[in-house]
This record gives C-alpha cells, sequence and structure tokens, in this order.
C-alpha cells in the first residue's frame, strides 16, 4: 500500500502498520497513564499537607472517626507494649540492605482496642534460617502517621511462620490473620513511628512525586513519537512525481 504525504510517498506493509499502531497506542496509554499518577499524586500531597496543617490526632478520636478520616494523619500519644508479641515485616530493603520491620501491638491511652505499630527497620542477619533479637521498651511515646490499607504483596506463600516462639516473621500486615495469631482485636490500621523510635524509620506515604511521573508521562510520549518517526523513515520512497 503506497500513500501520499505531504508531497511525500512512503509504502506501506498491512502488517507493519497495525504493529506501529498497536505499539504507539501502548505507549500513548502509558503517558497518560503516568499523567493520571501524578494528579493522584498531588492529591496525595496536598492531603498529607492538609493532614499536618491540622494537627495530631490523639488515640481517643480514633473511634469517632472513620477509616477514610483517619488515614494519612498523624497521631500522637503514648502507648504500652502488649509483650510478648513482635512480628518482622520480611523483604524491608532500606540502603541497600534487606532487613525487617519491626512490628508491635500497643495499648494506646484512650483507645480500647490495640494498636499496630510499625516501630522501623532493623538488619536481617546472614542466615535466613535465623531472626534479630529485639529489644521493645514496655512503654513509649507513639508519633507517626497512621494508614488503613497496608496489606502489601504476598512474595512468599505462607504470611505469618508461627515458629511458636517471638518474634515471628510475616509477609504483609493483615489485620484479621495478626489479630487471631495473638488473640488480640486489633484496630484496623497501622502506626508507622516517625520519632522517638529505636529503629530507622523509612516510611515514605509518597514515594515517587508528581514531578517524577510527568517526565515519565514525557518519555513514554516521546517513545511513541519516535516509534512513528522510524516507521515513516523505513517506508519512505521519496518525493512524489509530477508530470
Amino acid at each position: 500500500m503506497r500513500i501520499k504525504l505531504a508531497n511525500q510517498i512512503f509504502a506501506l506493509n498491512r502488517v507493519w502498520l497495525l504493529l506501529t499502531l498497536t505499539a504507539f497506542a501502548i505507549l500513548i496509554n502509558l503517558s497518560w497513564w503516568q499523567l493520571n499518577r501524578a494528579a493522584d499524586k498531588t492529591a496525595q500531597l496536598q492531603r498529607l499537607a492538609s493532614l499536618q496543617a491540622a494537627g495530631a490526632l490523639q488515640p481517643s478520636q480514633l473511634t469517632l472517626l472513620t477509616a477514610t478520616d483517619i488515614d494519612a494523619a498523624p497521631l500522637q500519644g503514648r502507648g504500652r507494649w502488649l509483650a510478648p508479641y513482635i512480628w518482622l515485616l520480611d523483604n524491608q530493603i532500606v540502603r541497600g540492605k534487606v532487613g525487617y520491620d519491626v512490628i508491635v501491638p500497643v495499648q494506646a491511652a484512650g483507645l480500647a482496642q490495640p494498636l499496630l505499630v510499625n516501630l522501623g527497620w532493623l538488619a536481617a542477619p546472614e542466615r535466613r534460617d535465623s531472626l534479630p533479637q529485639v529489644e521493645i521498651a514496655a512503654e513509649f511515646n507513639l508519633d507517626g502517621l497512621l494508614r488503613t490499607k497496608v496489606d502489601g504483596l504476598m512474595l512468599l506463600g505462607q504470611n505469618a511462620e508461627d515458629s511458636g516462639q517471638w518474634p515471628m516473621r510475616i509477609q504483609q500486615v493483615n489485620y484479621a490473620q495478626l489479630s487471631e495469631q495473638s488473640a488480640l482485636q486489633l484496630y484496623p490500621a497501622l502506626l508507622y513511628q516517625q520519632h522517638d523510635s529505636a529503629f530507622i524509620t523509612h516510611y515514605q506515604p509518597v514515594v515517587l512525586s508528581p514531578e517524577k511521573h510527568r517526565g515519565y508521562a514525557l518519555q513514554w510520549f516521546l517513545l511513541g513519537i519516535a516509534v512513528l518517526g522510524v516507521a515513516l523513515a523505513a517506508s519512505h520512497q521519496g518525493k512524489a512525481n509530477y508530470e
């Protein structure tokens, strides 16, 4: 198939034309998806700024608010560790090293249900069959960010490894399963400790900035244009001849 475009002749193969248009459509859709992600991240950052400006919640306020209201809200208070329960969230990488996030249930002043607290990261031992020694203060200040949706991904087949002794390794935070394992009726939220922790705090509510998503969107768009450019260059037959 030959077509004339801007006084130029192009010979197009139907199969290659279909493949080119398909690739172009995929790349443009990826660009559009990244733009939508940028808009979502902008909204998240605006919400975080608004919640920070409103001030930290107290544990006693949690039962008066919905999960949507408390998600990403700061919280401050006092908590008592409910020993001996310690969960080690697996496959956490900080500064290029593999380790665990230390998660414990606490009885927060003013809240009837125990609250899960992610205290931060510690390095894993060299041997996979051994777990690090963890020391938890009996009482400590709560100062962090609440999240209600924290299930994450299952990287291995079994979530909680019940060894019969604490700490226990887990692959994801599952409120119902951890409640059953500990016989505690856990409040369905996780507090990511950001201050006053003996461990390395590393949680970021927004990992990639809107600017990075826009940059990726531009890259996908330019790749789409490049695909069309290469296809046109390959099919170019020269100028149209007029007699």
